[in-house]
């Protein structure tokens, strides 16, 4: 019998016998041909091969194992390799290859295999799988997701798993790094999602958590608010002018967001975020951690110092760094990481190409007739590229850059632009 006959008349029916399908396990799953990758952009359209499993075991909203399928007349470890990649991707424990008649199962986490007689059935490969998690982390992992428009993709439903775990595992600071257009934000959004739907908080009780949703920019509260949206009416803004307005701090929700500007605003001895009690946040999502958040100066540091009983989760798009050391220090190693490369890979995101952009303009002193539209400049410093949009923006410099920018792309195609701009004197 070749591949498809043997999964027809072997396996199929094998897996059934072993209590995998809905019509034989509520809540267990067997995912046919399951496509996990977009499989890399190689231009003109084309795309490279995908990646997809032969057999993907659920149970429990939870992928459980795969199960890599040869013709019958093949070794019944002859997928074995493959197989093993594709755990590895996926974070799937358990994987089994077959020929339709002998059956070898693998191990990643211990790295042993042995050939057994039958698939393990669903609750006893949950058991194996989780045999580690307490009460809450099994409510939490095992709520389903929120559909909005699509599943999560493979490795978001792996940030969100181990996120979800560590949270719930009383892990007080949790940091995810996934590059840039990996869905950040609806990673979060599952999240919160999962810990609100299982009735988790810091007190252990059945009270639905509270949880702060903190950024720099009002743009990515925005965005974060319309992922959010099936939050409903718990979705609460925190808006620093309406504070001071009413008067007061809004208690009425579930889901809160801000930037941290509206957190510290008010007084100096006593900022809004003061009127929250210290315990009031059970969780404290940080997007953009990276940015200057985490070092005993930086600007959220009084807000994460206040709210220290929650636990703090920081989103980032950038691996560890000298610049950015001090997010690493104060969260701790990712959980779970998700590299630009790799989603290159995946065709998920797009290759790039480096353009090297030269100008003439890579350091600044102040000229009496210069105009200073806005706050102070040290008129004895020399200002140098490290400075240019952190400690000076220049406008026309920057005007320039855009220009310049513009003029190499092609209007007709889709594209995204990380820029970094290196100058040089003439």
């Amino acid at each position: 019998m070749n591949e498809a006959t043997t999964r027809r008349e072997l396996i199929d029916p094998k897996l059934t016998q072993c209590g995998w399908g809905q019509n034989v396990t509520t809540g267990s799953l067997v995912l046919s041909e399951y496509v996990f990758t977009d499989g890399r952009l190689i231009g003109s359209g084309q795309r490279g091969k995908t990646k997809k499993a032969d057999y993907v075991l659920v149970y429990k909203n939870q992928k459980l194992a795969i199960v890599e399928a040869k013709a019958e007349d093949k070794e019944i470890t002859d997928g074995l390799e493959q197989v093993k990649d594709y755990a590895a991707t996926l974070g799937i424990r358990y994987v089994y290859s077959t020929n339709g008649h002998g059956i070898y199962c693998f191990d990643m986490k211990t790295g042993r295999g042995e050939e057994v007689s039958g698939y393990n059935s669903p609750d006893d490969l949950f058991v194996m799988t989780y045999s580690d998690v307490n009460d809450a982390q099994y409510r939490a992992l095992t709520e389903p997701y929120e559909i909005i428009k699509h599943r999560p993709r493979y490795y978001q439903e792996n940030a969100i798993n181990a996120a979800v775990k560590a949270i719930s595992g009383n892990e007080n600071r949790v940091l995810l790094t996934l590059a840039t257009g990996t869905g950040k934000t609806t990673i979060a959004f599952q999240i919160a999602w999962k810990l609100y739907q299982a009735r988790w908080n810091k007190r252990g009780d059945e009270r639905r958590p509270r949880i702060l949703f903190l950024a720099d920019r009002n743009i990515l509260v925005e965005q974060a608010m319309g992922d959010f949206e099936p939050f409903g009416d718990m979705a609460v803004r925190i808006n620093g002018e309406a504070v001071r307005k009413k008067g007061k701090i809004p208690t009425n929700g579930s889901m809160f967001f801000s930037i941290y500007q509206a957190m510290t605003g008010g007084s100096v001895d006593n900022p809004y975020f003061r009127d929250y009690p210290s315990d009031y946040f059970d969780l404290i999502i940080i997007d953009e951690c990276h940015r200057g958040g985490a070092s005993n100066e930086g600007n959220w540091r009084a807000v994460l110092d206040h709210f220290n009983g929650a636990t703090h989760l920081g989103l980032t798009a950038t691996p560890k760094r000298d610049d950015n050391i001090d997010t690493y220090k104060y969260f701790g190693n990712p959980v779970y990481t998700y590299s630009l490369r790799q989603g290159i890979e995946d065709g998920f995101l797009t290759p790039f190409k480096v353009k090297r952009i030269t100008t003439t303009m890579d350091r600044y002193v102040f000229n009496p007739q210069d105009f200073v539209e806005s706050g102070e400049v040290d008129e004895a410093r020399e200002y140098t590229l490290s400075d240019f949009n952190k400690a000076i923006y220049l406008p026309e410099r920057e005007e320039r850059m855009a220009e310049i920018l513009l003029e190499q792309i092609n209007p007709n195609q889709k594209q995204s632009c990380f820029v970094m701009m290196k100058s040089t004197l003439r």
